[in-house]
């Protein structure tokens, strides 16, 4: 099994290799061969990043204008026939936003070649807004008001003084905004003309400002080869026995569906 794995803004391949090492370990095959790549872009590290690893930090694009994300897309797509084929992608926050672009793109544009890839891992990470806005989806006024409100409160609760005077307390996710919603309430926020149909997995966490985010993403795949899990923390890979395990379960699973429907 091959698995390309995105990683999210202001951070590297190798730091998402460190980041998702301890559910790895719980995977059963030890002969997966995990695809750490780096983003095209030189970037500032992301909040809190710096703390932790050290630079050099990368990103997909700059600005994430319909036009930059396209664009990445078609790189991203560029590297995968050159370098694939990839049975799952593994992705975290701005690499969620790459990778499903990309499967949009490809069933909007590409429907007769095969997906860039089999099966979806999708942790801490949305949608492009812009580009669902393109593609003929409808977005609600409150979930682009979310949007926006929740990348502010990450930048505050992923700095590195809240990281240093708070640790793990600080991730109190976007209550103002998502306070009393259901993950059903939010998925309704999202219209779709259509669905990304390979399997996929959606993990977030109830405490993260960009939590509804995921959820949104999960609201425009196949709900018949989609399944979620709420890890309970913030914007970040949990490395606990019991998430790593169910991170591990849900990750063969995906990989199991896609292998089984193509």
């Amino acid at each position: 099994m091959r698995v390309l794995c995105l990683h999210g803004k202001g951070t590297s391949g190798a730091i998402f290799r460190s980041q998702t090492s301890s559910f790895r370990a719980k995977l059963p095959d030890p002969d997966i061969e995990f695809d750490f790549i780096d983003g095209p872009f030189p970037s500032d590290p992301a909040a809190g990043v710096d703390l932790f690893y050290a630079p050099p930090y990368f990103s997909f694009w700059e600005g994430d204008s319909v036009d930059n994300v396209r664009a990445s897309c078609a790189w991203l797509n560029d590297y995968i026939v050159k370098n694939g084929p990839y049975d799952v992608a593994l992705m975290f926050s701005q690499g969620c936003v790459l990778g499903s672009s990309a499967l949009l793109l490809h069933q909007e544009e590409t429907p007769h070649l095969p997906p860039p890839f089999k099966a979806a891992v999708f942790v801490c990470g949305g949608p492009s807004l812009n580009v669902l806005y393109d593609l003929g989806f409808h977005v609600s006024a409150a979930a682009r008001e979310r949007d926006t409100a929740s990348r502010s409160a990450l930048s505050l609760q992923a700095g590195s003084s809240a990281v240093l005077t708070r640790g793990a307390d600080r991730w109190t996710g976007l209550k103002a905004l998502d306070s009393g919603l259901s993950e059903e309430e939010l998925r309704a926020e999202i219209s779709c003309p259509s669905r990304i149909t390979v399997p996929t997995v959606h993990v977030y966490g109830s405490k993260d400002p960009r939590y509804a985010a995921g959820v949104h993403l999960s609201a425009i795949c196949d709900p018949a080869t989609c399944r979620t899990y709420n890890h309970g923390g913030g914007h970040e890979i949990p490395r606990t026995d019991a998430v790593s395990q169910s991170i591990a379960a849900l990750f063969q699973w995906a990989a199991e569906e896609g292998s089984g429907s193509n």
